[in-house]
């Protein structure tokens, strides 16, 4: 009793009249620190730190500001009590709108955070963690709800280039080494190829990035990052690796020789990835390789619209 009646003698100056009277588009909080609950492996719950921003319109052009204290509220207990899907979020952002009895009709909602995923090792049946940093933007807009994911991929990328380079180099030792050999066995040739002298030459090849933006469908429930980051990886084919034994390491080698890209090819692969996916409406992509050869580096980007 003592604390409702020493809040209700408390000031309130939000409640007084604006000194200019207008609409505003969004007011709101960014960079709140909050827990939020994913959708775990094996349908067990992760609960991570997450910035947040919410905001909401004031279409009242004679209130002078929102009721920010119970949009923190909402999303305090709501992020931390019920796993992010497209359904959770209407429901949340419905919820922030009811909030401000009135005062809005649309709100919207950021969220930025790091997903692990567990991943196999190539060769070994090891597993490792991987963070993949999340952008994800909801916004609910006359009672529709728009959704996108921004994320980002690393992998390895070999310069094509200097592959042919490189081969033409081991080709010249080749032919120095076993000019006059005659007859030429296989054991001899393999040997030579196993020793130091059959790697004349190296191309050059460096950490990666892929980043990625794509605008969800309304049609599904769940957010497919997962899915996303296996389609993006499987294209690009030299995901960046967590556990690696020897024998996945050497995997890793020879999935670099068989995916021989230029930052251009690494941009169409995730492209067709994505124009092929039936939950992504719109996407945009750029890739970055770090080039080892240059001190600056190589980007490409493309963007599309899905049918």
């Amino acid at each position: 009793m003592h604390n409702r009646s020493r809040h209700s003698s408390l000031p309130d100056v939000a409640a007084d009249a604006p000194a200019l009277a207008r609409p505003l588009d969004w007011v709101g909080m960014d960079a709140m620190a909050l827990p939020i609950r994913l959708p775990g492996e094996h349908g067990q719950a992760l609960h991570v730190p997450a910035q947040v921003d919410v905001a909401v319109d004031l279409g009242d052009a004679a209130a002078r500001g929102i009721h920010m204290s119970r949009l923190y509220l909402q999303l305090q207990e709501s992020l931390a009590n019920e796993a992010l899907s497209a359904p959770a979020l209407r429901k949340l952002l419905e919820s922030c709108i009811a909030s401000q009895q009135g005062l809005s009709s649309r709100a919207r909602l950021r969220l930025r955070y790091d997903h692990l995923l567990l991943r196999p090792a190539l060769a070994s049946g090891n597993s490792g963690w991987k963070n993949y940093p999340v952008a994800l933007e909801a916004e609910l807009r006359d009672g529709h709800l728009q959704l996108s994911l921004a994320f980002s991929v690393e992998y390895s990328s070999t310069c094509p280039a200097s592959a042919a380079l490189s081969r033409q180099v081991n080709a010249q030792r080749f032919a120095t080494d076993f000019a006059g050999v005659r007859p030429l066995s296989n054991d001899a040739v393999r040997d030579w190829l196993a020793s130091e002298r059959g790697l004349a030459a190296t191309p050059h090849a460096q950490r990666s990035r892929a980043e990625l933006r794509v605008e969800l469908k309304p049609a599904f429930d769940e957010l497919p990052l997962k899915a996303l980051v296996d389609a993006v990886e499987a294209a690009l084919g030299t995901p960046v690796q967590t556990a690696v034994k020897r024998e996945d390491e050497q995997a890793f080698a020879e999935l670099n020789a068989a995916n021989l890209m230029f930052c251009e090819d690494a941009a169409r692969r995730v492209a067709a990835a994505l124009a092929a996916d039936p939950r992504v409406s719109a996407w945009q992509v750029r890739v970055a390789h770090f080039e080892s050869l240059h001190p600056h580096d190589a980007v490409a980007s493309v963007s599309g619209r899905n049918a």
